[in-house]
């Protein structure tokens, strides 16, 4: 029931298949936002004349490895190639199995000398997923950046993939931290699942940010009802919804890609039924490394 198009090994072959335990929970419909995403399809192997090998400009803006400056206020660490769920869609689909998924111990130190001496006010914490690193290690990387960079930001997917890696004892170390701001990841209210629902309060609770990024994906949430449901949803859990990414052009990821007239639409539709607080702001990140822009209405 939750097979999808084959052959699965060919597309494991290009990029990893994970699937977190509990995750799919009760999704059985063939629509269901979760199976979409998390399962992989043959249409990843067709090539797309959209087609992007680096769509939002990383490599240039590379430094040395595992580092990512594209504005002099900011510094990206991938702390991992690792995720609990490698989403099909995803940007980073560069990671193929077998290959190294951390930074050596000397790669890491040089990145973290970098950060220390970059100037920035924030460091950004990314992957893979951060949160698929031991607490200890991501402790040590918050602890080895400060007092240098101030505010530490932490994106990603776990809370909502994985909540059960939202523990009491990370909690209280992120509290220790602040200002630590965890920014997750949902795509669809269905996400929402109890567990998930605990996770994130347990981050509020504890006065701990928690911003929500979403990507905007054909056939799995390019409706303004689906976006309504899941930013109103998200308001109720003391989350707010920051960003709605328009789909970047990653080899494999076609399918999901949606025109930015489309998205104007829904988004436009969106403002009109949502308050300032539930609004994300309508965002692309160009091949050009040049960073997020937002994407306003059609003149």
């Amino acid at each position: 029931m939750w097979l999808r198009s084959q052959p699965w090994e060919a597309v494991a072959a290009r990029f990893p298949i994970r699937l977190p335990r509990g995750y799919l929970g009760d999704a059985t419909a063939p629509d269901d936002p979760r199976l979409l995403t998390a399962l992989p399809d043959a249409a990843e192997l067709v090539d797309d004349p959209g087609d992007v090998p680096d769509p939002v400009g990383e490599q240039a803006r590379s430094p040395l490895p595992w580092v990512v400056r594209k504005h002099e206020d900011r510094v990206l660490l991938l702390l991992t190639k690792r995720c609990h769920l490698y989403c099909r869609y995803c940007f980073r689909r560069d990671h193929t199995p077998g290959e190294k998924e951390d930074p050596t111990p000397e790669e890491w130190a040089a990145a973290l000398a970098y950060t220390r001496g970059s100037g920035a006010r924030e460091v950004i914490f990314s992957g893979g997923d951060p949160l698929a690193v031991p607490d200890a290690r991501l402790c040590e990387a918050i602890d080895a950046v400060r007092p240098e960079v101030p505010v530490v930001r932490i994106h990603t997917r776990a809370p909502i993939t994985f909540p059960q890696r939202v523990t009491p004892r990370l909690v209280s170390e992120l509290r220790a931290r602040a200002p630590v701001w965890v920014l997750v990841h949902a795509n669809h209210a269905l996400e929402l699942t109890p567990p998930v629902r605990e996770a994130l309060a347990r981050l509020v609770d504890a006065g701990v940010p928690v911003l929500n990024q979403a990507v905007l994906l054909r056939g799995v949430n390019d409706d303004v009802e689906a976006q309504v449901q899941l930013c109103e949803a998200l308001v109720a859990l003391r989350v707010f919804p920051y960003y709605l990414h328009h789909p970047d052009a990653a080899p494999g990821n076609a399918a999901f890609r949606l025109s930015l007239e489309r998205g104007r639409e829904i988004h436009e539709g969106m403002r009109r039924r949502l308050s300032g607080i539930a609004l994300p702001t309508y965002v692309i990140d160009p091949p050009d490394g040049s960073g997020k822009r937002s994407i306003g209405p059609a003149v």
